[in-house]
């Protein structure tokens, strides 16, 4: 499975990742507090995803998760699984259902497709009570049985 890194999390080796595979799926609450502060700390401050009032006053049902957070889950998502040697070359994704307060995200992905340069596609879905809220692919660079 690789070595181990600091703090224990395994890194992925490229040699023991097989296209198919399934990765663990990761539920996410999704609570207002997360919601309004991602969208704060990544400095995005329009009102619909913090302002309740105006969100729904521009025709939402509630705050709703921006982009930039879910690219983050996605990340965090794929990296958890891989290691912390991996690199991230590539995040690719679409968004769907909106993520509003009060529901839980399942993230789940599989391994698409490897490349001899070590690098890994895996397809990506989030998936909340009203449908996919993202899907896409990120491409990881694992280390070999070499590094």
């Amino acid at each position: 499975m690789g070595g181990k890194a600091v703090g224990g999390a395994p890194n992925r080796r490229y040699e023991d990742v097989t296209v198919g595979e399934k990765l663990p799926e990761l539920s996410i609450p999704l609570t207002r507090t997360m919601i309004v502060a991602t969208a704060l700390a990544s400095r995005d401050y329009q009102d619909v995803h913090h302002d309740p009032a105006l969100a729904v006053e521009r025709g939402s049902k509630d705050v709703f998760m921006n982009i930039l957070t879910t690219n983050g889950l996605v990340d965090r998502y794929v990296t958890s699984w891989a290691g912390p040697a991996a690199v991230v070359k590539a995040i690719k994704i679409r968004l769907g259902a909106p993520n509003y307060p009060g529901d839980t995200m399942v993230l789940t992905g599989t391994v698409a497709a490897k490349h001899d340069d070590r690098r890994v596609e895996i397809a990506v879905r989030g998936v909340n009570a009203i449908g996919p809220h993202v899907t896409g692919t990120v491409v990881v660079q694992l280390r070999g049985s070499d590094s």
